[in-house]
């Protein structure tokens, strides 16, 4: 009897240890994905709450919540009766037919939109993230008849082909050939970091002038000047920057960012597929600056990580059925039945919930508790937050030269299980972003106590205590 069989035999008796499973993953799972990489994957077992658990029972808090799709916490009670519901009543459907949560889904997105930002639209569903995006760019493309974006340097909008091209990083497209319709990469505001040596303070959004003067002269490649037509379709953003290292934009950058790309009809896109949902103490990370875009993609937490939907609203003009007709755009499982169903009750949740006080106090003491372990660490160089969006950038002790090395070691140190704050063995479940991959992105549950955010805070400063040990 070879490995295989041995180990399915087994499975058949009880569930396997984690060493046998990793044997199994190493041999038959694709390591294409992001699982390795830490050197030492784990293998969990449940999860409840704020807490994943490994097949040991050893508990570990989680503080970024699957990359902000389970704000609702794990095993979410009440959404996860919807979700048992509905597999009872009506599990699947052909997207070609209609359901009666899919037209409420989209009814409740719309009219709050209309509220929010005094503008009539329309939703249309997909599955993940990256699909959202990719309807998005149809949209834009329809509309305009332009292929070619702005983007932002950090910006991250997924792994299609489509959504890589308007993602900065070129890790992502090394190994798929050319990409012809690569975005024009534009810095972002990253105040801390300022590519123009700027300070904040007085700087007067120097980054947005230069990138205005752009559109001074033909001879910049973005506009034509007899014609004032521009080359550009759409400008992609995210309210706040998520994988490029949770990084806030200054009040009125993107208000006037706007105003540029109106002068050309050049759409904004805003992709709140991570801020979404309340994530920084608005509905939508955009409601912060005082800006109202043409697009908005989302998705994640609409469904808490449950069944996976995405989608996208846009003005009325750009998507209603006499621009977009019936097969513009189409997805097996765009508008399933369960993600539908799910996503319905989620947003009758957050009408029910007071997650505009609740989400910016945890915020406000999360961020403090970390800027009061930042003033007793100089590698700790950066503290910044909006609502439960935290960011904590690790630097070398001038508090300034990035640090991935430690960031790496802070972040297996705590998936290893073995800190002890809190009175018994226990993990941390962190996520690493940052253009120089050392920054963690905090996005823990919305539901997160605050015996829980001490708890968190402590169990960083041991893992902290213990990477600046191991240092060498």
């Amino acid at each position: 009897m070879n490995l295989t069989q041995k180990l399915s035999m087994r499975s058949l008796k009880g569930k396997m240890k984690q060493k046998e499973l990793l044997k199994l993953e190493a041999k038959y799972c694709s390591w294409g994905d992001t699982v390795h990489y830490v050197p030492k994957p784990n293998v969990f077992e449940r999860s409840k709450g704020s807490f994943l658990y490994d097949t040991k029972g050893t508990e570990y808090l989680d503080l970024q919540m699957w990359y902000s799709a389970a704000n609702f916490g794990y095993k979410n009670e009440r959404l996860n009766t919807a979700l048992k519901n509905q597999i009872d009543v009506l599990p699947q459907l052909a997207c070609q037919y209609l359901h009666e949560e899919k037209i409420q889904l989209a009814t409740k997105l719309s009219q709050r939109m209309e509220i929010t930002f005094e503008e009539k639209g329309r939703v249309h569903f997909n599955v993940g993230g990256s699909s959202a995006i990719e309807d998005a760019m149809k949209l834009v493309r329809n509309h305009t008849g332009r292929n070619l974006a702005f983007a932002f340097m950090g910006g991250y909008h997924g792994r299609t082909l489509g959504a890589s091209a308007i993602t900065s990083s070129f890790r992502y497209r090394e190994h798929y050939g050319h990409f012809g319709d690569r975005a024009f990469f534009i810095p972002y505001p990253y105040c801390f970091r300022c590519p123009y040596d700027k300070k904040k303070e007085s700087c007067s959004l120097h980054c947005l002038k230069l990138f205005e003067r752009l559109f001074e002269t033909e001879y910049y490649s973005v506009v034509d000047k007899k014609t004032n037509k521009s080359e550009f379709g759409a400008f992609f953003i995210e309210s706040i920057q998520g994988t490029g290292g949770y990084i806030i934009p200054p009040q009125g950058y993107f208000k006037g960012l706007k105003q540029i790309l109106e002068r050309y009809n050049i759409l904004m896109v805003d992709d709140e597929i991570q801020m979404g949902f309340f994530r920084t103490g608005k509905f939508w990370g955009i409601e912060h600056f005082d800006v109202v875009p043409d697009i908005i993609t989302f998705g994640k937490a609409l469904t808490n990580g449950l069944n996976p939907i995405s989608g996208v609203w846009a003005k009325e003009k750009y998507i209603s059925p006499d621009v977009f007709p019936p097969g513009s755009t189409h997805s097996t499982f765009s508008s399933n039945t369960l993600g539908t169903t799910v996503g319905l009750e989620v947003l009758k949740l957050i009408g029910e919930s007071n997650f505009a006080e609740s989400i910016p106090e945890k915020g406000k003491y999360l961020t403090s508790r970390f800027k009061a372990l930042q003033q007793k660490y100089p590698e700790i160089g950066h503290v910044d937050g909006l609502g439960l969006a935290i960011r904590v950038e690790m630097c070398q002790k001038d508090g300034y030269t990035p640090n991935k090395e430690l960031t790496d070691r802070i972040e297996v140190i705590g998936l290893g299980g073995k800190l002890s704050a809190g009175g018994k063995k226990r993990g941390l479940v962190l996520d690493v972003g940052g253009y120089y991959k050392n920054t963690f992105t905090l996005a823990p549950s919305f539901y997160i106590t605050k015996e829980e955010m001490d708890l968190g805070v402590d169990l960083f400063e041991e893992a902290f205590k213990k990477a600046l040990k191991k240092k060498g």
